[in-house]
């Protein structure tokens, strides 16, 4: 099958390369981004891959229906990022990877957690400069502490996984309880408690409606005085703007983030020339409590392997009419009635 891959990197075309060896689609390279503009460019191409970076409203996905485009195969997790009944009206499947980095990402959060805790930023830049004072640098003992985890899918039963041998009490929140956390001794409680109880919060949930600045001045307000909050799962589950103020008043004592909600005009590409206009996150990166990363915690050579086999196998098996449900997010409403 013909397949057109938006906003590909350099450093995911090895791993696509090397999972086609076992389906033999036609695989076309796009370093653009997908939207409105550059959907022209898929005309003719059945199927189109696609990043969480890529914008899919309603009129992109018009134009992709109308260049012939059946099947969105988009090579991440999430799916916010695509109009789902715009898909369904125009007759194009959707397909995800529903899961393929849960330890890099758990194992990221922790990495926030502890170069926060320890300062390891500020600790790693002064002795560059030959100054070992140690004033500024106290951390805390991250054993015996209660850590909070909102969303307890794969992720977040992964990094429940990890905080136990770090010797921590587990809580979490999520609307269908996972029974492996049960079985770590997490226990399950309403957001309100997890928030005002835990020593670290850490967001692992998916972005819908009622997630969407889940983490606001209300919920800031509630939660422990100084406590830290660890965000890897998406940038809007987060109001940024709260968080800062939060900051500001040392009711949030720290803030690690990977993710952030206006991310798409910054991550991925190099601005260090250029001029980053927006205010908010320019505003974050200034604070001593706060470690930003580029959304970087999916990424790891073992997680790449696992996104261009399971994104190119959706490609197989939708070409062969036998697509894993697992996978399928949005089915053309042709199909739906016909099921019917």
């Amino acid at each position: 099958m013909d397949i057109i891959c938006f906003s590909m990197h350099d450093f995911e075309r090895p791993a696509m390369d090397r999972a086609n060896l076992n389906h033999q689609h036609s695989l076309a390279y796009r370093r653009e981004r997908l939207y409105q503009a550059t959907a022209v460019m898929a005309k003719g191409f059945p199927a189109v891959c696609t990043f969480a970076t890529d914008s899919l409203d309603a009129a992109t996905i018009a134009t992709l229906a109308a260049g012939g485009t059946r099947v969105i195969l988009q090579r991440a997790a999430g799916y916010d990022n695509i109009d789902l009944d715009a898909a369904e009206r125009a007759g194009i499947a959707v397909m995800r990877v529903p899961a393929y980095a849960p330890a890099a990402i758990a194992e990221h959060a922790v990495a926030l957690m502890l170069a926060l805790d320890r300062h390891l930023c500020r600790a790693y830049n002064r002795v560059r400069e030959g100054n070992f004072d140690l004033n500024g640098l106290m951390g805390f003992d991250i054993f015996g502490k209660t850590v909070g985890i909102i969303g307890t899918g794969t992720i977040g039963a992964e990094l429940a996984r990890i905080m136990k041998g770090f010797g921590c009490t587990l809580l979490g929140y999520d609307v269908v309880e996972n029974p492996h956390c049960q079985e770590l001794g997490l226990s399950y409680t309403d957001l309100r408690t997890l928030l005002a109880t835990s020593d670290i919060v850490s967001l692992h949930c998916p972005l819908t409606p009622k997630t969407k600045h889940l983490i606001n001045k209300e919920a800031l307000a509630v939660m422990k005085h100084g406590a830290m909050l660890i965000n890897t799962s998406r940038g809007a589950v987060v109001d940024a703007v709260d968080v800062i103020e939060a900051l500001k008043s040392g009711e949030l004592g720290y803030f690690g983030m990977d993710v952030y909600e206006g991310e798409g005009a910054i991550f991925f590409a190099d601005r260090s020339e250029a001029v980053i206009t927006d205010d908010v996150f320019e505003r974050l990166t200034t604070f001593p409590n706060v470690v930003v990363t580029g959304h970087q915690a999916w990424f790891t050579a073992e997680a790449l392997d696992a996104i261009a086999k399971t994104t190119l196998d959706n490609a197989t098996a939708f070409e062969n009419g036998t697509p894993d449900p697992h996978n399928i997010v949005s089915v053309p409403v042709r199909e739906k009635t016909v099921a019917s």
